[in-house]
């Protein structure tokens, strides 16, 4: 029996940039990441790296302790908190326009008259087209959400308990809001953010799950990520 027949026609991609020191962006202020080789297959007998990175550096996805005092941190999350339905905004040719383009409610009604209502505890994905700037310095000013957008999302149920939000860019706020208004929003509950993403252009605009692994850190507030979509048989 092949791969296939046993995920009854289900298909993964891949959401994750590679873990590359040499091309990475960094938060300001989170400290560079290294990887460092530790033993070769010459003269040890086998090879090894050893990994120094911030738990959101690089692909990554964020607990609600990140943000919410006393909120759940890795350790205390769910399988089920890291699967959730996904669904994906593409705003590329805004945020083109505007790299601090905030995403407004009017954007996410007009997307679900095309698409239909958000479904309930989903990950709502925003396809910025900030990928092609990974590791350079323009992907530090980047868009987001509108805080109105969130509170709308949260307000009437579409995130819920479960679900947040995801980005190819840094976070989803925009990077003028230093206060990080849109993530003290959706970091509570059960919610988790989704940041910078990869490949996006094969997630589906709809009917996808996203998948988050990733090492659970004790008391971590995230997790560095492999972070999968999960698509219906085709």
């Amino acid at each position: 029996m092949n791969g296939d027949a046993l995920l009854g026609g289900l298909r993964l991609v891949n959401l994750s940039h590679v873990n590359d020191p040499a091309r990475v962006s960094v938060y300001p202020g989170d400290p560079p990441p290294r990887l460092e080789t530790v033993s070769r297959l010459e003269p040890d007998g086998f090879y090894l790296q050893t990994v120094f990175a911030g738990e959101h550096t690089g692909t990554h996805w964020g607990a609600p302790g990140h943000f919410t005092p006393g909120g759940l941190l890795a350790d205390e999350l769910t399988p089920e908190d890291l699967f959730r339905p996904a669904v994906k905004i593409d705003v590329r040719r805004r945020c083109a326009a505007d790299p601090g383009y905030a995403v407004t409610v009017a954007d996410l009604e007009e997307w679900e008259q095309g698409h239909g209502r958000i479904p309930g505890d989903s990950f709502v994905v925003l396809w910025t087209g900030w990928e092609e700037r990974f590791g350079t310095e323009a992907f530090l000013p980047h868009p987001g959400f509108a805080p109105e957008a969130v509170q709308w999302l949260t307000g009437t149920g579409r995130l819920g308990e479960r679900g947040g939000t995801g980005t190819d860019a840094f976070s989803p706020d925009v990077s003028a809001d230093t206060t990080f208004t849109v993530s003290r929003m959706v970091y509570r509950r059960r919610r988790i953010s989704l940041e910078v993403l990869a490949n996006l252009a094969s997630l589906p605009t709809t009917g996808a799950w996203a998948l988050c692994g990733g090492q659970i850190n004790k008391a971590g507030s995230g997790s560095t990520a492999l972070i999968y979509g999960v698509l219906p048989p085709s």
